[in-house]
């Protein structure tokens, strides 16, 4: 049998002027006039900014030598991409550090809107996994932390030889896209950073968190807002259970109750559920204690809602392994910032490349031979649908099961 011959239709645009073009240029230099990032640039303009760091994610370019040469061998099609310029290192470097992180900020939250209005259907996403049933929008909170140089960068440095950044963030279940993002040092405590996080659930809607965002004032909150939550139960927690729901069917929920604090002082939730829970982790069945203001699920919902809190584990395994978040362009705290936003703009991006093309595989593979032909003259959605009509139970984000409770169904 004759392997299939992937026979793009040519273009008058490379690929990336193609991907480039979801990014209007008339949007970005009003956001650099409006944050002031127009002030501080002269030879090098906003707009071959973002260009030029749009590149190094889709290239992975571990330094500024390697992205500015790069860009200054193919300064021809560069040009084509709406009149961007390549920088030399030196400006490029100046740049990263002097014009502020919010340009790329606003850039990311405009495209994503401009999306958004492009194709509803993108950011409305659909119920999947164990939360089907669940008609409510659902969000999803937690962190990662990216290690960085601690020789290099004092600002980020959180132990005695660590440097780290946090990047904290507000998932929506239903379109696996981000809804709220915090890019800060990781010296301080995630729940410090949960108001903020949460500022924007409404009544009726669902989040999810692990337990290092429990703060249970922030909880008492989120229940007086009409939000339901479901989290993790801190090990040291000091409780009294003032009733006891009736004994579930199923054999893997151990203990359901109505819990208070004991210490009546403490801001809290009126009434806590918690639920206690087999689960087979590693292959071995350990107890889990989950928290709920919600008091009419059934305990299973309440541990199958908590199992999707694991789909921003995997996104956040999967932008670290696929983008650039690994060699940083610069040592401080704005560059940092702009690399991160800017990683978050392509993952949106190429995520959206996948919607409107179908494409069935993998989100590695989309980016590999997008990284392969950005300078190639090809259809970019005919490229993609010579790959993605291929047969087969192809999916766009790794499977979450491979993450947590593979015994709990």
């Amino acid at each position: 049998m004759k392997n299939k011959t992937i026979n793009p239709t040519r273009s008058q645009l490379n690929i990336l002027r193609q991907i480039c073009n979801f990014i209007s240029p008339h949007e970005v230099s009003k956001i650099a006039r409006a944050t002031g990032a127009q002030d501080r640039s002269r030879t090098f303009k906003p707009w071959s900014h973002v260009v030029s760091l749009v590149y190094a994610q889709l290239t992975h370019s571990i330094g500024l030598n390697d992205l500015c040469d790069s860009l200054q061998l193919h300064s021809g099609p560069l040009a084509s991409i709406r009149g961007a310029t390549a920088a030399s290192r030196n400006g490029l470097s100046n740049a990263n550090r002097e014009r502020p992180a919010e340009m790329a900020e606003q850039v990311f939250w405009r495209v994503m809107s401009s999306l958004g209005e492009q194709s509803p259907g993108f950011v409305a996403g659909r119920r999947r996994g164990a939360a089907f049933r669940f008609k409510l929008p659902i969000h999803v909170v937690d962190t990662t932390v990216m290690e960085l140089v601690a020789n290099c960068m004092d600002w980020a440095k959180h132990r005695r030889r660590k440097a780290a950044a946090k990047t904290h963030m507000r998932l929506n279940l239903q379109s696996l896209l981000p809804s709220f993002v915090i890019i800060d040092t990781a010296g301080e405590h995630d729940n410090k950073r949960a108001r903020e996080l949460c500022a924007g659930i409404k009544s009726g809607e669902i989040v999810l968190f692990d337990k290092g965002y429990v703060d249970f004032g922030h909880l008492r909150d989120l229940d007086q807002r009409g939000a339901f939550w479901v989290t993790r139960a801190k090990d040291n927690m000091a409780y009294e259970v003032v009733q006891k729901m009736p004994q579930s069917k199923d054999e893997k929920i151990l203990r359901d109750e109505v819990i208070v604090l004991s210490n009546p002082n403490k801001p809290a939730p009126e009434l806590m559920r918690r639920v206690v829970a087999l689960v087979e982790i590693d292959g071995e069945e350990r107890e889990m204690v989950f928290l709920t203001n919600n008091l009419e699920w059934s305990p299973r919902s309440v541990a199958d809602l908590y199992r999707c809190r694991w789909q921003i584990e995997v996104f956040f395994k999967q932008i670290k392994q696929t983008l650039q978040l690994a060699d940083f362009l610069g040592h401080n705290a704005n560059a940092v910032r702009w690399q991160v936003w800017i990683a978050l703009l392509v993952y949106v991006l190429l995520r959206y490349l996948s919607y409107v093309s179908k494409w069935a595989h993998s989100f590695t593979r989309l980016f590999t031979i997008l990284r392969a032909v950005l300078w190639s003259k090809l259809d970019l959605l005919g490229l993609l649908g010579c790959y993605g009509t291929a047969k087969g139970s192809f999916r766009n984000l790794a499977r979450p099961e491979q993450a947590y409770f593979s015994g709990f169904l």
